[in-house]
């Protein structure tokens, strides 16, 4: 993500703007897709591109859970809300974390921002490696290219006593990359009005593309076209 501003709380913002989310609804599918599909008798979770820990929230008090994110502000905010989580700051691609989990999730199509099949392969591996025999993976994509609605125009606000967000974009894309250029207002009590700007590019990977690179790397894979979001499906993998 690259940001243009010199407002100092993006952090606070991202939770502001998506608190609309519902959580603890996506949470209980969540729960629910586990207890079906998990092999593993432990109850270890990993939630990779956790965030603010929104999901978390409401998953710890049923796994032993633990999250991993890149971005240090979004960790920081996530262990102010929810104590006694270990949250680790590490690139999903490649982390390193010396133990395994019977549960790994990574929500919110977070698994895009590696951006391109090398990097999705690599990921994938790496998932593999932090997950005991019998354990769960399940992940919520991206959209895929046919899926993305090149030029679509989208608002979304925030509003309360103390501040006001407004936020625009108009959705592009670039060969297999998904660009989302956001324009943000930020509007506090007794302070001016600051505008920022956000990049995000996400891959879009091919649904039999996708299912074979886990299947490649030990994962029993499926695909379910209702997930959490509305067009995105989830990935369902179980370590062989």
């Amino acid at each position: 993500m690259k940001n243009t501003s010199s407002y100092d709380n993006w952090a606070k913002v991202y939770d502001l703007i998506y608190s609309k989310k519902n959580y603890k609804k996506e949470s209980e599918i969540i729960k629910s897709i586990i207890n079906k599909n998990k092999r593993s008798n432990g109850k270890s979770l990993l939630d990779v591109g956790c965030g603010t820990g929104g999901h978390i929230k409401y998953l710890h008090k049923a796994f032993d859970c633990e999250g991993i994110d890149l971005n240090k502000e979004l960790l920081s905010l996530a262990k102010k809300k929810i104590k006694g989580i270990i949250f680790h700051q590490r690139n999903m691609i490649n982390f390193k974390l010396n133990k395994r989990f019977d549960i790994i999730i990574c929500l919110f199509s977070a698994i895009g921002h590696v951006k391109t099949i090398k990097n999705l392969k690599k990921t994938l591996k790496t998932f593999d490696r932090h997950l005991n025999f019998g354990g769960i993976v399940i992940i919520e994509p991206w959209f895929t290219k046919k899926a993305y609605k090149k030029g679509r125009l989208d608002l979304t606000t925030y509003k309360d006593e103390d501040i006001v967000i407004s936020r625009t974009n108009v959705s592009k894309i670039k060969g297999d990359i998904a660009i989302l250029d956001f324009h943000f207002l930020i509007a506090e009590k007794n302070k001016d009005v600051k505008y920022c700007f956000s990049r995000q590019e996400l891959g879009m990977f091919e649904l039999k593309t996708f299912l074979k690179i886990m299947n490649g790397v030990g994962l029993k894979s499926k695909f379910i076209k209702n997930g959490l979001n509305r067009g995105r499906g989830l990935y369902i993998g179980v370590k062989k």
